[in-house]
């Protein structure tokens, strides 16, 4: 596949719209055909992943963060003939250590969750320091302002409830690429190594000085990685 033959499908994280892609998007629109996933309707990950794929072109190249990794692997069970390309950002295969719990439901006054929340959020996804981290940010807050408080619990409910996705590793055939920061508290390097480790043919990119939303945080070295992943 070449680059400019190549629709690809971002898939943002939790509480995140396409500003997550937005240094991504600028610099490879125009080689390449993007569009970005809607994955604020449903609250199943089964759910979301037939919704992205109802939109999605024929074939085309995935690349998801995050939440939208676990879309990613959803997206693959149901349709992996569709995918030519994988990418895989900062995310994990297991299932969530909070699946036999209760999901969060939302409070009354959703405006003052979303205050109580975005300050966790934001310290678990943002390593940078200074004037980086007060721009990644200005950017976190402006997401979750735009997705709102109810998407954000239907997200945390399919977040929870999602499948381990180790067992189908082995399944997955096209080229993929695993990135992590070398930072990423919330799915360390451990834990891209687990994926890369089953998916046969796999290449784990270790971003350095880099913490979960890697895509924003080296934005020029997840570009460039992105580049020669399409290029494959």
């Amino acid at each position: 596949m070449t680059a400019h033959s190549t629709r690809l499908v971002l898939v943002p994280g939790l509480a995140c719209t396409e500003d997550l892609f937005a240094e991504q998007i600028g610099s490879l629109r125009g080689k390449v055909a993007i569009s970005v996933a809607d994955h604020a309707r449903h609250n199943t990950m089964s759910a979301i992943a037939r919704a992205v794929l109802a939109t999605a072109p024929h074939r085309f190249a995935l690349c998801g963060l995050s939440m939208g990794g676990y879309i990613a692997f959803e997206m693959v069970r149901q349709e992996p003939n569709r995918i030519e390309h994988l990418a895989l950002l900062d995310t994990s295969a297991l299932r969530h250590p909070r699946a036999d719990r209760t999901a969060p439901q939302a409070n009354s006054n959703g405006t003052d969750r979303r205050i109580q929340i975005r300050p966790r959020y934001f310290m678990a996804v943002v390593r940078a320091s200074g004037t980086a981290r007060q721009r990644g940010a200005e950017t976190v807050f402006k997401m979750m302002d735009d997705t709102g408080p109810e998407t954000f619990i239907r997200q945390q409910k399919a977040i929870i409830s999602r499948p381990d996705s180790r067992s189908s590793l082995g399944a997955i055939h096209c080229p993929t690429l695993v990135l992590v920061g070398n930072e990423d508290a919330l799915t360390p390097v451990s834990v891209a190594r687990t994926i890369a480790d089953g998916i046969a043919g796999s290449k784990l990119e270790i971003v350095q000085e880099c913490g979960h939303l890697s895509t924003m945080e080296r934005p020029d070295a997840v570009t460039e990685a992105l580049r020669a992943w399409i290029a494959w």
